[in-house]
């Protein structure tokens, strides 16, 4: 710990500079002097701000995430806008205000005590709590509290709803649809068919003997397009097998050859199994469609409440989930169970997609966003 205090001693300085010149940067926006200003000491800050948080979650024993707004794939001046709107550059600056007092209060107090042999009782004993005071009150300004990660959690929380909303109606009208294309229009031929095999009874007993074969054969497309609705709901496999054999089954339909490894300890709730074998499902009719793929695996490994599958290819890669509907729909599936969906698909492959679902139903863990890597 008298070693954090002495480099936060030094990085005080930087940490005022720092300060007066994003105060300096936001007074000249407006005449556009002070954009590359900030453009400079912004993420400056953020970095500077990383190292205490890492050093605060060494001292306290816990991670103090940095709850930033996402930037990526944004150009300088939309990440400027993002970071400028974002409450954490915000709580950053007012850290850099406090961090030069507290750094030569706090660290000069450890310091003193090291250097005094006299004292190394004190040191002893003095330096862990003066280090955790000092880390708590960085925590408290380079992460977000309580209050304010339950408002987050709501905004979450909104946000699934209304996509588990959405998705359950589109669902709805996909079955609605299937119903009356398929076993609907199918059954009305069947009843027109039995009325005419029913006049041609006495007349024609060879053409009502058609009739009825032709209305058991509508019968038995009319029992598959039931089966097929009712597959798309929830297959039967998956209920009777659990996930890991209903994903086996799965793949032995794909042209691809599909390697499905590892094992899931116990039956998980039914509706995470079946948001994790439609999501896998649909990563397998990718890789199918669009990958050019010689081989794909699945790996299932569940780990402190939390279901993690692995969707691998060897095909070209560059795969993109804002490009299509089916991994967005993915994405949207497992965050009704606050769970969260990676991509990784360089160029030339290989393609792995990262599913992550919490099987705990007790677990108030929220995992990050999905997002491409």
């Amino acid at each position: 710990m008298t070693g954090y205090a002495g480099l936060q001693l030094l990085l005080a300085v930087p940490a005022l500079v720092l300060f007066v010149l994003q105060v300096a940067g936001l007074a000249l926006a407006a005449v556009v002097v002070g954009i590359p200003i900030l453009m400079v000491t912004v993420p400056a800050a953020r970095w500077l701000a990383g190292r205490h948080r890492r050093m605060a979650a060494g001292v306290l024993g816990s991670p103090v995430p940095a709850p930033y707004r996402p930037t990526e794939g944004a150009s300088a001046m939309q990440r400027l806008r993002i970071q400028a709107s974002d409450p954490m550059s915000w709580r950053d600056l007012a850290w850099l205000l406090a961090a030069l007092p507290l750094a030569v209060v706090t660290s000069l107090v450890v310091l003193v005590l090291f250097v005094l042999v006299v004292t190394g009782v004190a040191w002893w004993f003095g330096v862990g709590p003066i280090m955790v005071a000092r880390s708590r009150i960085d925590r408290w300004f380079l992460t977000f509290g309580t209050t304010e990660r339950l408002e987050q959690r709501v905004v979450v929380l909104t946000e699934t709803r209304n996509q588990t909303l959405d998705h359950a109606a589109t669902e709805l009208r996909r079955i609605e649809r299937d119903l009356h294309d398929g076993a609907q229009a199918r059954l009305a031929g069947l009843g027109m068919t039995l009325g005419m095999a029913e006049d041609l009874v006495e007349r024609d007993p060879e053409g009502a003997r058609k009739m009825l074969s032709e209305a058991r054969q509508t019968t038995g497309a009319a029992l598959g397009d039931l089966r097929a609705v009712v597959h798309g709901i929830h297959p039967p496999v998956l209920a009777d097998r659990g996930l890991v054999s209903a994903v086996r089954a799965l793949s032995l339909d794909l042209a691809v050859p599909v390697e499905v490894t590892g094992q899931v300890p116990e039956r998980l709730p039914p509706p995470v199994e079946s948001a994790a074998y439609f999501a896998v499902a649909e990563c397998l009719a990718n890789v199918a469609k669009h990958a050019v793929a010689n081989h794909a695996w699945v790996e299932f490994t569940v780990s402190e409440g939390v279901l993690t599958v692995v969707v691998g290819d060897d095909g070209r890669g560059g795969a993109n989930p804002s490009d299509g509907t089916g991994m967005r729909g993915v994405a949207r599936r497992l965050a009704a169970f606050d769970g969260t969906m990676t991509v990784s698909s360089p160029r030339g492959g290989p393609t792995l997609v990262t599913l992550e679902v919490p099987c705990d139903s007790s677990s108030p863990r929220t995992l990050p966003s999905s997002g491409t890597v």
